[in-house]
């Protein structure tokens, strides 16, 4: 006779009925006409990830969904698939080729898209295998990847049918860039971090000799680009120099003083430094005032177009120009100052507001159907108190910036004709210019943001454009499971999406969770050094173990602290 352990070990028996359940296809769902579907796609982890407990908690939620669905007899379909994560995966892949001594230069963008793929073949499926020993009950037949055929296709038709709508547009304009990344960024991947600073009072003196303005600023580096100075007009202190010019220290350069509404008479001194190519304000005063555009800084952050200044870092300039104004008497006072700094969701370094061109999403008028869907009902949040977030940011959102300076990602696809200037936009390659025929035509460099692929998740996962049965019987979803991190990122945009090219929303409910903590109540972090590696955890006491501790004791959208110790009970509870 076999004795039976004095203690339950899961290893012996977990991945046997996962096996099981594999063998027997329990998990693909199939078109039953008898059978109402209920349909949750995965919001698809990064092809760079590596399973983190919140992975563990997301999945696990959306496993109960479906597992009881399933047994309450719906055709249930959890679709699984992943996210190609356009600048995390590139920087993976830039790291890797550092230490061998190159750069993605030396390779060339074909022969570095080559080394990424392999890279993904590499580690993409890691991920999955890890949802796998977990327990997930994933139809692994339909897996999706944001770079596939199918949801390659997707992307360019909406596209081109939101560029013949004029709802896709180019242009010039202030955007968020990651010098680190250097890449543009939309104002969801800017995190804004509180940080001591100062505020410099610089003296302008005016040109006329009768005396000077008093510019306070937070960025002084920014003034080698100032090309104007607004006071507002109802302020009686600088009504009578309104149409005078001033003399930008330094640089010597004379710019003009306007009357201006956006300048707040109680804040600093009433007088405001216009830099119209590194401030979103200053470009629409400067829009406004017909005011120059002078670009002070490259791609890495460098000064360019300031003289003597040339080639330093912003803050080496920084310090350089407030020594030298200084020296010069300009420099009145330096105040202590607290200060909002928007960093990169990605890397947290200091993102710089920069002119540039590059592609927009307009926003307005697809937010009109989004904000409905959800005041009407149609789409609800739990809980409820973040359907305020989403309204919130859906009634001020700003034009979508959708242009990345990658290599690695879905390539706009628009081609620029060298005879005639036009831009042809096409679903399928161009191999002429639409306008004149020419052949001397090149296709834009730039990839989109990574969330412009992952917007169209629950519909172009199922086979859109295409009219597919996965898609008449799969489509509309029904629950999506996520953090109250991304809905800006990704459920704002499924919504959208979803509304205007497939006139359905794309899910009825959204299910909101918290953030999983250490047993402090702190981030799991790297700095921290409090990471818990949820595999490690199943293998010591069990997925099910894991994943039972997971969901019990916590409330939806609110955080959980997570105790190991608590794995050993629920070890217990499963013998």
């Amino acid at each position: 006779m076999r004795e039976l352990p004095k203690v339950y070990d899961p290893k012996q028996v977990e991945k046997k009925i996962y096996q099981m359940w594999l063998e027997g296809n329990y998990f693909h769902a199939e078109r039953d006409p008898a059978k109402k579907p209920f349909t949750i796609v995965i919001p698809p982890p990064n092809v760079t990830g590596q399973l983190h407990l919140g992975h563990a908690f997301d999945e696990t939620i959306q496993d109960v969904l479906i597992r009881y669905k399933r047994m309450d007899g719906y055709s249930a379909l959890w679709l699984p698939g992943y996210d190609h994560a356009g600048i995390a995966t590139q920087i993976k892949v830039e790291e890797k080729l550092r230490g061998e001594g190159k750069t993605r230069f030396d390779l060339g963008r074909e022969g570095f898209l080559d080394e990424v793929w392999a890279w993904k073949n590499k580690y993409g499926d890691r991920i999955v295998e890890q949802l796998k020993t977990l327990g997930s009950s994933c139809d692994w037949e339909r897996q999706r990847f944001t770079m596939d055929d199918t949801c390659a296709r997707a992307v360019r038709e909406t596209f081109v049918d939101l560029y013949k709508k004029k709802l896709i547009y180019k242009g010039k304009r202030i955007i968020n860039w990651c010098p680190k990344c250097t890449t543009a960024l939309s104002d969801a991947e800017v995190e804004y971090v509180e940080k001591p600073g100062h505020l410099w009072h610089i003296r302008y003196p005016l040109s006329d000799g009768s005396g000077d303005l008093i510019i306070a600023t937070t960025r002084p580096e920014t003034m080698l680009g100032d090309t104007g100075v607004a006071v507002n007009p109802n302020d009686e202190r600088y009504k009578d120099i309104v149409g005078k010019t001033c003399i930008l220290p330094l640089v010597g350069r004379e710019i003009p003083i306007v009357a201006d509404d956006y300048v707040e008479m109680d804040f600093g001194t009433g007088c405001v430094k216009m830099t119209p190519c590194h401030d979103p304000n200053d470009f629409e005063v400067a829009q406004r005032h017909d005011l120059d555009y002078i670009l002070i800084l490259d791609d890495d952050a460098k000064i360019i177009n300031g003289g003597k200044y040339n080639g330093m870092d912003r803050y080496e300039a920084r310090k350089a120009i407030v020594d030298d104004l200084e020296a010069g008497g300009y420099l009145v006072k330096v105040e202590d100052y607290s200060h909002s700094v928007g960093t990169c969701y990605r890397c947290h370094s200091d993102v710089e507001p920069i002119s540039s061109e590059q592609w927009f999403v307009k926003m307005q008028p697809l937010a009109k159907e989004a904000i409905r869907v959800v005041e009407d009902g149609e789409v609800k949040f739990v809980p409820d108190r973040f359907s305020k977030t989403y309204l919130n940011w859906m009634y001020n959102v700003r034009d979508w910036c959708i242009s990345r300076q990658l290599w690695w990602g879905h390539r706009i696809p628009a081609w620029y004709c060298a005879d005639c200037g036009h831009v042809t936009v096409s679903k399928e390659d161009a191999t002429e210019c639409e306008a004149c025929h020419s052949k001397n035509i090149e296709q834009d460099p730039d990839v989109l943001d990574t969330w412009f692929s992952s917007a169209l998740w629950p519909f172009s996962t199922l086979g859109w454009p295409e009219k597919t049965e996965d898609l008449d019987y799969f489509y509309p979803t029904d629950v999506l499971v996520t953090g109250y991190d991304i809905i800006f990122f990704w459920v704002a945009r499924m919504i959208f999406s979803a509304c205007e090219q497939t006139k359905k929303p794309p899910f009825h409910t959204v299910f909101i969770h918290g953030l999983v903590r250490d047993d402090k109540g702190r981030k799991m972090s790297k700095s921290l050094g409090n990471g818990i590696d949820p595999l490690e955890i199943a293998d010591k006491y069990g997925a099910d173990a894991l994943r039972f501790n997971l969901v019990t004791g916590n409330s939806p959208g609110n955080d959980m602290r997570f105790y190991t110790e608590r794995c050993e009970a629920m070890r217990n509870f499963a013998n």
